[in-house]
């Protein structure tokens, strides 16, 4: 019996100092070169879109493409992580796996709350998973109809997925691109609306069921951008009207992968823009391929977005070692009137503001800041910034300047002459892996008032810009060989004057 009690014991302690280790283990791998500590990233492996995003349960879930043999694009599965507060996530087991169908692409997730596909069981709706599937023996063989539409369900919180026996629920009609379905329930028509990317185009399909799906109508080969592919497109209502959210590969502003969207109307079979101007999310090179959560309740009714934090010119050769690509922060989109007219807002979620390190938080009034150069030491390389600064009456513009101690700068600028933004990473190490990575990235402004409120996110491999009350937006990746140690602010105006800067540490959302 001792003998018994003593193995016993042995083995409980085998099992503590192993999940002991793996902790650790856990521990230092997101302290890896360039892993983002605020931002989602995937464990290890290679990660593009965001797919499936819903709420259910008081989980946000985020699904992703996601490939776990490499890092760099390949048969592509859903990833899977479930978040209390869309701050710090969980990493769960892959949701869907590639089949005899195709690989698994992009597409969507809903509650079927009237279990009108018939999944649920037990009296609860079921999660019902709406995704492309890719035939990449077909495409190599030079067929057309490579791509297309299937469900699968859950019963279970997302944890585990039943494919539907009769997949594909929407065959395609003879179009190469035909993918990455974005599904709601419109409560007016008492249906199931599906928008889908066709090359350079929309489509609307409805359906009562999630099995079986009609064509309604197209939108957009007049509209928008068509420098490249339509992708992952999203369609919400926002006040009086509805937004259509449309990723294009390439033809962004700034180069490479961006994302468009519409201001219009929707009758539920039918999608009419309010004019025919071409408006851009996020004017940095890396923020591509958001969408919304589905089944936000009413009692937040807040439209949340997340995005793809990379870009195709370059994604698959950025610097990391064991995983590729970072999700942005998730962000309210609200829709607004200024001076320019309406647009959309992307404002960071509330939730944020818990990572703040408010004990550590670094503040300037006006008369600590000397203007003409100022510097000011970071305590972190992962940060949030919030700044306020006076044109005053003759628009006068600026440079921050993001320096470390090898003299790399990453620069955020305010050009009077064009009374646009700009982003330089020309000054940056670390970026051979691609001649697409260089370059200044400009933003028009869309107010046209001397006060101008900054808030700028900082994590070990990006940047975020806000300004114009989050009317105008700048993602960018940057690789530095050292983390920015210092932030200088510099104009060659004397009218510009710094009124105040607020510096606050974010802590990890991996090892708090």
């Amino acid at each position: 019996m001792k003998k018994t009690w003593l193995l016993i014991i042995t083995l409980l302690l085998i099992i503590a100092c192993n999940q002991k280790e793996k902790k650790i283990t856990d521990r230092l791998q997101y302290e890896e070169k360039y892993r983002p500590q605020y931002h989602f990233s995937p464990d290890s492996g290679w990660m593009n879109d965001p797919n499936g995003m819903v709420y259910f349960e008081g989980e946000y879930h985020l699904f992703y493409q996601y490939y776990p043999d490499s890092i760099v694009w390949g048969p592509m599965h859903w990833g899977h992580a479930v978040s209390e507060d869309l701050v710090h996530w969980n990493h769960l087991p892959i949701a869907l796996e590639p089949d005899s169908l195709g690989y698994i692409f992009s597409g969507s997730a809903v509650i079927d709350w009237q279990n009108s596909s018939g999944f649920g069981k037990d009296n609860k709706p079921p999660i019902v998973a709406i995704y492309t599937y890719h035939d990449m023996d077909a495409e190599q063989k030079g067929e057309v109809k490579y791509q297309t539409q299937g469900i699968a369900y859950s019963n279970d919180k997302g944890r585990t997925w039943i494919k539907y026996e009769a997949n594909p629920v929407l065959e395609n009609p003879g179009i190469k691109d035909f993918r990455d379905p974005k599904v709601f329930w419109h409560e007016a028509e008492n249906q199931w609306i599906m928008t889908l990317a066709v090359k350079d185009h929309v489509s609307f399909y409805k359906s009562n069921d999630l099995k079986d799906w009609t064509k309604s109508s197209d939108f957009g080969a007049s509209h928008g951008s068509h420098k490249g592919v339509w992708e992952c497109p999203d369609l919400f209502r926002l006040d009086d009207h509805w937004i259509l959210l449309l990723s294009i590969n390439p033809g962004g502003p700034n180069g490479g992968s961006a994302t468009q969207y519409f201001i219009g109307d929707f009758d539920g079979n039918k999608f009419t823009a309010i004019d025919d101007s071409t408006r851009w999310l996020d004017y940095g090179t890396d923020n591509y391929a958001g969408v919304t959560w589905s089944d936000i309740p009413q009692s937040d009714n807040r439209r949340l977005f997340i995005g793809w934090m990379s870009n195709w010119d370059y994604a698959q050769t950025v610097p990391t070692e064991r995983w590729r690509s970072a999700m942005t922060l998730p962000r309210e989109l609200r829709l607004v009137e200024n001076e320019k007219g309406k647009g959309l807002a992307s404002i960071p979620v509330k939730e944020l503001d818990k990572l703040r390190d408010i004990e550590k938080a670094e503040m300037y009034n006006r008369s600590e800041i000397v203007t003409s150069a100022s510097a000011i030491t970071l305590p972190s390389d992962k940060l949030e910034i919030n700044m306020q600064i006076d044109q005053g009456n003759t628009g006068a513009g600026f440079e921050i300047i993001f320096e470390n101690e090898r003299s790399e700068q990453f620069i955020i600028g305010m050009d009077s002459a064009s009374n646009k933004f700009y982003m330089v990473r020309d000054k940056i190490g670390g970026k051979a892996f691609s001649d697409k990575f260089d370059g200044t990235h400009f933003a028009p402004r869309v107010s046209n008032t001397p006060i101008i409120n900054l808030r700028i996110y900082l994590d070990a491999s990006s940047i975020e810009f806000f300004a114009d009350d989050y009317t105008v937006v700048m993602t960018e990746i940057l690789f530095p060989e050292k983390p920015f140690n210092q932030m200088k602010f510099e104009s060659n105006n004397s009218n510009l004057t710094l009124n105040s800067v607020v510096v606050y540490p974010m802590k990890s959302i991996w090892h708090e």
